[in-house]
């Protein structure tokens, strides 16, 4: 075998095994977005968020999440926290707000958003991450399963960590409108028709039980849908008469047939653009 042929081969071996991955510049940015093939962390120069101050309704799950972030960050210990419920009530909206809240207290954390479909990645992710010096929260938006999805796997190994465990400096928060991660008719469905019913969906629904938080969202009331709207009036400075906001604020609602904090948001938008203003 001459050299050219030995060259060829290690050429091949290179890209089949990669390199590990370096780790990026953490104190070039506070957020950052894995991705891959090939994997790596791009950093985010600026989080899309809105003030902690804005969310309105979800005073006991902000509590409760806030302390817990501010214990991880503060090097102690901390829980996984899921945050479940109705469509729009603003879960991711209270992760990126917290993690804003954070890093104003002055206590060091970057946020790393992992996309659900990237899950089986999250191994080489947290090696990346072990015994960095920096504190990590991990998150996941939308996180749900189906049927014969097997990502859940890959999520044991954040919420679990294996035989190593889950690295002391991250910690992971994830959204869904899922209490147990997945649709409650696979569940029925699935205990109906296996052999051992309980055994047939006990390892995806434990899942959840893995994480030590469970924040749930609820549908607002129209007092909160409107308290949201005049909240973002008031940041925004956007004067309009109460009685023409409450009359456009609920048509509006009637419209969509929905009524949240995105759709008190996306009303926001329009009654903004309608007044020729900005919200950069």
């Amino acid at each position: 075998m001459d050299d050219r042929t030995l060259t060829r081969i290690a050429e091949a071996l290179e890209r089949m095994s990669p390199a590990p991955l370096a780790p990026p510049d953490f104190a070039a940015a506070e957020a950052f977005v894995w991705h891959v093939d090939p994997d790596r962390l791009e950093p985010v120069a600026q989080v899309n968020r809105v003030d902690l101050s804005l969310l309105v309704g979800v005073d006991r799950s902000r509590d409760t999440l806030l302390e817990n972030t501010l214990q991880f960050a503060r090097g102690l210990p901390a829980n996984n926290a899921l945050l479940w419920g109705a469509r729009g009530m603003g879960k991711s909206s209270l992760v990126k707000a917290i993690h804003a809240e954070v890093l104003q207290q002055g206590l060091p954390l970057k946020i790393v958003e992992l996309q659900r479909e990237d899950l089986p990645s999250v191994a080489r992710l947290l090696n990346l991450l072990r015994d960095r010096k920096e504190r990590f929260l991990l998150f996941c938006d939308d996180l749900s399963f189906s049927h014969d999805d097997q990502h859940y796997k890959s999520l044991k190994a954040v919420l679990d960590g294996g035989i190593e465990g889950r690295p002391e400096n991250v910690v992971f928060y994830a959204t869904s409108n899922r209490r147990h991660l997945m649709p409650r008719d696979m569940i029925e469905n699935e205990r109906s028709s296996a052999i051992n019913p309980s055994e047939a969906v006990e390892e995806k629904v434990s899942l959840s039980d893995r994480f030590g938080l469970w924040l749930g969202f609820h549908p607002c009331s129209q007092d909160e849908y409107l308290e949201m709207i005049r909240g973002y009036c008031a940041a925004y400075a956007v004067e309009i008469a109460p009685e023409v906001l409450r009359a456009e604020a609920i048509e509006w609602q009637a419209t969509r047939g929905a009524r949240s904090g995105r759709v008190a948001w996306q009303y926001f938008t329009d009654l903004a653009g309608r007044r020729g203003m900005t919200l950069g």
